[in-house]
């Protein structure tokens, strides 16, 4: 299930980053063809995948292919994203709304009809799956339950994208510019994204337990109980509900919210149904301790810190990628041009980055903090027997080896393990407990290290660095495109005296000049090193004034005049100066302060 939640996100990353790719000014509309044929192929996939499962079924009625059938759904939903991705990237079906009213104001219409269609796909899957699961269910589910439970269990990983979409929308509307601006800030962004972030997560909970459908749970003993139980932990909460996910018939327990006025506790019937009073205490200790351990926080936490790097380094990322000249060649061969295999690149790291980050990052702090929560119920009791009971019911139940891995728990095994050596060594406990700290802490660590380079090169002292390394190399890849090309040579130059290496940057203009005399970029930039150097010994007034002079037939612009400016100061010829100082400023249309300050800093010369 938890899957289907990083399936939904990274099909939003999709269908986000489509902006990267040039717009289609006329959409073809044979591409809507071609999205239903590729669509009609993969409900036919679907179709013969768990037809065959089915007839294995029946063959052998004995022999459990749940996990058969949990791996072929894995295993579709990714080449559902294959689909959504081909249709997004190469059918451009985002730009099939271009230029209709309603979408153009209102974006996150648009993403909705998307992100809609990756779910029809998921749906074609769950609708296929069923005919054979159903067997393995171990209560009556109907097909619209099974359905509709896993859309709804996925849909809340949408909720802070929805809302931050929706209120972006109605800012867009504001009449209130400075507002506007200051959101648009770096600082901005980051504060209001984690504003809504903290918002969301306080009261989300609401909008989710409408979404599930819970209900308050009856009175009655189960209820006593868990009140008991929470009441014992000085838990507070706004209610225990009934999560009747999957018909009920799912042995789990769960608890949401950050605040306790808007936290819910939620169990199913079938926990309830299965498990005795010590099993179900069990249980709810171990939810409980998911909020004396503040692991909800973290999760908060944990997603914030991924914006936020993702925010810092976006920039850089975008520019370093365009740098990976070798990937664009293997792109060339297949007669994509380079614009486009930048977009394809972009997208292809973010979700990558995203992948790795939940699925091994995140997934191994998930799988610590509920090892924390199982460890929880030893502040209570000193047997942690009903617990390990609890595991092997769920185990019998969901008809899976105790051993199957799982990679946001634990598995069974594991768990169960590792609360029989805590039993035996006590010490265990409180060393997990530190060592989860440990971990907590170099997380927030390492985040403030990686936020810092990402800072750093956006708007710090790495920004000059990282910014020549990149021009530099692009730079040079455009020479070895169009050699022929003086002005790339020129730019060679500039790059040379930007690094204040003074001796190449000479070499490199002087090599544009006999290639092409009338360079007006290297003769202007030749006279102005000439007369300008920090470096005493590359200063040349002869060459300064003759290079300011060729340059000055070429073009008599205001730029050009403050060369020769200059190249008649260090001759010198002081009038000279101040007279093409003031055609210079008289010819200038922008940076008339600079121009007015060079022309008053010759006449003090001039009349000291």
């Amino acid at each position: 299930m938890f899957s289907n939640l990083l399936y939904f996100l990274i099909a939003l990353i999709i269908y986000s980053t489509s902006e990267l790719f040039k717009p289609v000014e006329n959409f073809d509309n044979t591409l809507i063809f071609n999205s239903l044929l590729i669509s009609v192929l993969f409900f036919i996939i679907c179709n013969i995948t768990f037809k065959r499962l089915e007839k294995k079924a029946s063959q052998n009625p004995y022999e459990n292919i749940d996990h058969l059938i949990n791996n072929y759904i894995s295993r579709l939903s990714i080449l559902a994203l294959m689909i959504f991705a081909v249709n997004i990237y190469g059918f451009k079906l985002s730009f099939l709304f271009t230029g209709i009213g309603v979408f153009d104001h209102f974006p996150t219409l648009e993403a909705i009809v998307f992100l809609g269609l990756f779910l029809f796909y998921l749906i074609i899957i769950w609708n296929e799956a069923y005919r054979v699961q159903k067997r393995y269910f171990s209560g009556d589910i109907s097909k619209k339950n099974f359905i509709l439970s896993n859309a709804s269990f996925s849909l809340p990983a949408l909720l802070p994208w929805f809302c931050l979409s929706i209120i972006a929308d109605a800012l867009g509307f504001l009449p209130w510019q400075p507002l506007k601006k200051i959101l648009q800030t770096p600082a901005g962004e980051i504060g209001y994204i984690a504003l809504f972030l903290i918002a969301v997560t306080v009261f989300g909970p609401v909008l989710i337990k409408r979404i599930w459908n819970c209900k308050p749970l009856e009175q009655g003993l189960p209820r006593t109980m868990i009140e008991n139980a929470c009441k014992k932990a000085d838990l507070k909460y706004s209610n225990i509900l009934k999560w009747e996910l999957f018909g009920g018939t799912m042995i789990t327990a769960g608890v949401m919210g950050l605040v306790g006025r808007f936290r819910y506790i939620l169990v199913t019937p079938a926990l309830i149904n299965s498990l005795n009073d010590d099993e179900l205490i069990s249980v709810i200790l171990h939810e409980i301790g998911h909020v004396k351990k503040h692991h909800m926080l973290f999760y908060l936490f944990f997603f914030a810190g991924f914006i936020l790097c993702n925010f810092i380094f976006f920039e850089p990322l975008m520019l370093f990628l365009y740098i990976v000249e070798p990937v664009y060649q293997l792109f060339g061969l297949a007669g994509v041009e380079k614009t486009t295999a930048h977009s394809i690149l972009i997208s292809l790291s973010l979700v990558g980055i995203f992948v790795l980050y939940f699925r091994f990052v995140f997934g191994f702090f998930m799988r610590n903090f509920e090892r924390q929560a199982d460890l929880h119920v030893y502040n209570f009791t000193k047997d942690a027997s009903p617990l390990i009971s609890t595991f092997y019911k769920i185990a019998s139940f969901s008809r899976q080896s105790i051993d199957t891995p799982n990679w946001h728990h634990y598995s069974i095994g594991q768990r169960v393990r590792f609360l029989e050596r805590c039993q035996a060594t006590p010490a265990l406990i409180q060393a997990h407990h530190l060592h989860v700290r440990k971990l907590v802490a170099g997380y927030f660590i390492l985040l403030v290290l990686l936020f810092g380079i990402g800072y750093s090169i956006n708007y710090g002292i790495a920004k000059e660095p990282f910014d020549n390394f990149v021009a530099e190399k692009i730079l040079f890849q455009q020479i070895d495109v169009d050699p022929e090309n003086s002005e790339l040579y020129a730019l060679v130059g500039d790059y040379y005296y930007n690094r204040k290496n003074y001796g190449k940057a000479i070499d490199s203009y002087e090599n544009v000049l006999m290639a092409d005399p009338e360079n007006v970029h290297a003769l202007n930039n030749l006279s102005w090193l000439f007369s300008t150097c920090p470096k005493e010994e590359y200063r040349n007034g002869k060459k300064a004034l003759e290079y300011a002079q060729r340059a000055l037939v070429q073009k008599r612009e205001a730029f050009i005049l403050d060369t020769y400016a200059e190249a008649l100061f260090i001759n010198n010829d002081i009038n000279t100066a101040v007279n093409v100082s003031k055609e210079a400023f008289n010819l200038s249309k922008d940076r008339k302060k600079y121009y007015k300050a060079q022309l008053l800093r010759f006449e003090e010369l001039l009349n000291p």
